[in-house]
């Protein structure tokens, strides 16, 4: 199996795509503006104590109060609140941790009335991004994630990913990471570190220790509450850190400040494989190129088709998500009915185990296969389903189907499942239901031109339309376009063209954008394009 990497980044968004053999599993997207907050530390104050439901609510800087639950405050909470007050206590000298001294543990039955009190200081991380109505949730067990280790400050031992069987080589690096971890610190050895050399492992710890160490000191400088400590990479780093394996074949990017990130981040993680992460420069749209934006358009929406005519109908409800699997028109298999309901829930099976990590589905789904007789049947779906998973990051539950032919999942939700419109809104009649003929669209354009050209004075741009349109202009040897460019352009079209036209699977029929020199869209679209 091979993986690539597409980051689409815009003015306004980046998305970021995981290919696996030219499939996709995965995808996000997001404002350019915004910041990706799982992982983040913060300095803070308790807001609210609630002892009915043993919790308090904390202000991190979010519009809702983040949540922290008695049981998510962790096992060395009195350390880091004794360690925290000698921090804070001297602004000149930095209180080394070394030096820190162990408190007991905070026991397991207690009350968070009588732990926390309300506008105290806390340090605490974000685990949970805020999801609709709520704020996000917290943990007071910090942690820094690293591409083989994960330093836990305060932690008590050495442990190693249950993923790695075998026992001499779980030794081997238990004691390793023993004989260069920092004092006062545990340490999750992650199952990418099996076989590598002490030189990796210690420049991932010297890494995490660094990013400890400057916590500390901006700790200990910090005058407002609450105040971000530490700021997780980049959503494109970090999912670079997470997925990163010697499978990949391709990192592609078309922005060259991130670029130069994720550049410098694999020099850092792999310097013999700093050759994958690529610049592109095509002129078609980086995801038209390679085939996403097409996949995004099926593998989104209620109605998901799969193989020979079956599709699976997804429904979000408060509580959880339900999936229905129909066969469709698919005609029955010469093996009968039964033969042909195991074809479409195996094909299903392996439909939903990527529709979950493609829209990042969590909480609770429930899904209504297609009644089967035969018990052997029913448990191949079952472990047809588990070997699916196996490939899922987050932490999931399979309960084998059910008397009623119900599968029951229970996966990890650390942020609001990825909602894509795959419908699209008319460009040209705003809604009203009323549009010119098409056959002067065309001619629409070529104003926008003009206007673009010989009023604004924006002499080199991209005119995106949709490809049929774009083959229609393009057409001939002397098409509309050459035309275009030689009477607005003011040069000779097939040498040196002032602007391009190009075809984005993107657009609808009707739609299209312009772009200018700096990739930043030019607002032409009018009202009355419709009328």
């Amino acid at each position: 199996m091979t993986s690539e990497l597409i980051i689409d980044v815009r003015e306004k968004e980046i998305s970021i795509a995981l290919l696996e053999d030219k499939e996709l599993v995965e995808y996000q997207t997001e404002p350019r503006d915004a910041s990706f907050s799982v992982g983040n530390i913060y300095l803070a104050k308790v807001r609210k104590i609630m002892p009915g439901l043993n919790a308090s609510f904390v202000n991190v800087g979010y519009s809702k109060d983040a949540f922290l639950h008695y049981l998510d405050l962790g096992i060395p909470y009195h350390s880091y609140e004794k360690w925290l007050k000698q921090v804070c206590s001297d602004r000149k000298k930095l209180f080394p941790f070394d030096k820190a001294t162990r408190q007991p543990d905070l026991p397991k039955d207690g009350s968070v009335a009588n732990i926390l009190t309300v506008g105290q200081d806390i340090l605490v991380q974000i685990v949970k991004e805020p999801i609709s109505t709520k704020g996000p949730r917290l943990t007071g067990e910090i942690s820094f994630a690293g591409r083989y280790l994960v330093l836990m400050p305060f932690g008590q031992k050495v442990s190693v990913s249950n993923k790695i069987k075998s026992n001499q080589e779980r030794t081997r690096l238990k004691q390793m990471v023993q004989a260069i971890k920092p004092r006062n610190c545990g340490v999750i050895v992650r199952t990418v570190a099996e076989g590598l050399r002490l030189e990796d492992i210690q420049a991932d710890m010297d890494l995490l220790t660094k990013r400890w160490e400057d916590v500390q000191r901006k700790i200990q400088t910090a005058t407002d509450r609450p105040q971000l400590v530490y700021e997780e990479t980049s959503r494109a780093v970090a999912m670079l850190r997470d997925l990163f394996n010697p499978t990949y074949e391709s990192i592609y990017v078309n922005d060259d400040d991130v670029y130069d990130e994720i550049k410098k981040y694999v020099e850092v993680i792999a310097p013999d494989r700093v050759h994958i992460v690529k610049k592109y420069t095509g002129k078609v749209p980086i995801f038209d190129n390679f085939n996403v934006t097409k996949q995004i358009k099926s593998g989104f929406g209620r109605t998901v088709n799969y193989k020979h005519g079956a599709y699976l109908i997804i429904e979000h409800t408060e509580a959880m998500h339900v999936v229905d699997v129909n066969s469709g028109n698919r005609a029955r298999g010469v093996n009968g009915q039964e033969a042909n309901a195991l074809d479409v829930n195996l094909g299903a099976a392996d439909e939903l185990a990527r529709q979950l990590r493609l829209r990042d589905i969590g909480g609770i789904i429930i899904v209504d296969f297609i009644d089967m007789n035969l018990a052997e049947d029913r448990q191949q779906l079952y472990e047809r389903m588990c070997k699916n998973m196996q490939k899922d990051r987050a932490r999931h539950n399979i309960l084998p189907l059910s008397k009623f032919g119900l599968m029951q999942i229970t996966r990890q939700r650390v942020r609001p499942a990825i909602d894509v419109r795959v419908e699209e809104d008319c460009p040209t009649c705003m809604g009203r239901g009323k549009i010119k003929s098409s056959l002067l669209f065309t001619d629409i354009l070529e104003q926008k031109i003009e206007y673009l050209t010989r009023k604004v004075g924006e002499k080199h741009f991209v005119l995106y339309v949709h490809p049929y349109v774009a083959s229609y202009i393009n057409k001939g040897l002397w098409s509309l376009k050459r035309k275009w460019q030689l009477k607005y352009g003011g040069g000779i079209p097939l040498i040196a063209p002032s602007f391009d036209i190009i075809a984005s699977q993107e657009l609808a029929f009707l739609d299209y954008r312009f772009v200018n020199i700096k990739n930043e869209v030019i607002d032409m679209l009018q009202e009355n394009d419709g009328n």
